[in-house]
C-alpha cells in the first residue's frame, strides 16, 4: 500500500504541474500569465488578463485535472489513494517544478478534487462563493471563505476522519496561498472582479 501511495502522489504531483491557465495564456497570446495582474498562474488572473472565455476554460481545465487525479488515486489505492492524489495534485498546481515552483493558488484544482470526492459539498459551497462574489466583487474573499467553510462542513456532517483531516489540509494550503490577498483585503487594495490586469 505504501508503494501505491507513493506512486499515486508522484503521478498526481506531475498532473498538477500541467498548468492550464499558463498554457492558455501562452498559446492564445504568447504571454506568461505570471507577469500580469496578480502574478498568479490561475483562472482568476486569466479572467482579468484575457477575459471571461479564457478564464472559464482555465478554471475548467485546472479543476478537471484535480478530479482526474482523484479518480486515478481511487482506482490504484482506494480511499487513501484518492486522498493522497487530492493533496499532491494541488501541491503540483501550486508549486510546479516545471514552472520554477511558481504556480496558482489551487482553488479551481481543489474544487475539482472536492467534486470527485464529495460533490455534495461542492454543490453547497460553490453557490455560496458565487453569492459572495456578486455582493463583494472579490473572488479572493469568496475563495478564502469557501475554504474556511469546506472543512467545517466536512466535520459537522460526520465525514470519515481521514477526509476531515484531508479537507483541513486543502483549506490550509489555499489560505496560505492567499496570504497576500488577505493583506490587500485588509488594506482595501485588493482587485475586484472586472478590474483589468496590468503587466508587472
Amino acid at each position: 500500500m505504501t508503494t501505491k501511495i507513493i506512486i499515486i502522489s508522484i503521478i498526481a504531483y506531475f498532473l498538477g504541474n500541467i498548468s492550464v491557465s499558463y498554457m492558455i495564456a501562452k498559446c492564445s497570446k504568447g504571454i506568461d500569465i505570471r507577469k500580469y495582474g496578480s502574478g498568479n498562474a490561475g483562472a482568476t488572473n486569466v479572467l482579468r488578463t484575457l477575459g471571461p472565455k479564457a478564464g472559464f476554460f482555465a478554471f475548467l481545465g485546472d479543476a478537471l485535472k484535480g478530479a482526474i487525479a482523484v479518480v486515478i488515486g481511487n482506482l490504484i489505492g482506494g480511499e487513501n489513494g484518492q486522498v493522497a492524489a487530492g493533496i499532491f495534485v494541488v501541491v503540483g498546481h501550486n508549486w510546479p517544478v516545471f514552472l520554477g515552483f511558481k504556480g496558482g493558488k489551487g482553488i479551481a484544482t481543489t474544487i475539482g478534487v472536492m467534486s470527485a470526492i464529495n460533490p455534495l459539498m461542492v454543490a453547497v459551497i460553490v453557490p455560496i462563493g458565487i453569492v459572495i462574489i456578486i455582493i463583494t466583487k472579490y473572488v479572493s474573499l469568496a475563495s478564502i471563505l469557501g475554504m474556511i467553510i469546506f472543512p467545517l462542513l466536512m466535520l459537522i456532517s460526520g465525514q470519515p476522519i481521514n477526509l476531515v483531516v484531508f479537507s483541513f489540509l486543502l483549506s490550509a494550503m489555499a489560505i496560505y496561498r492567499h496570504k497576500s490577498n488577505i493583506i490587500k483585503l485588509l488594506n482595501g487594495t485588493e482587485s475586484k472582479i472586472g478590474d483589468k490586469a496590468k503587466k508587472i
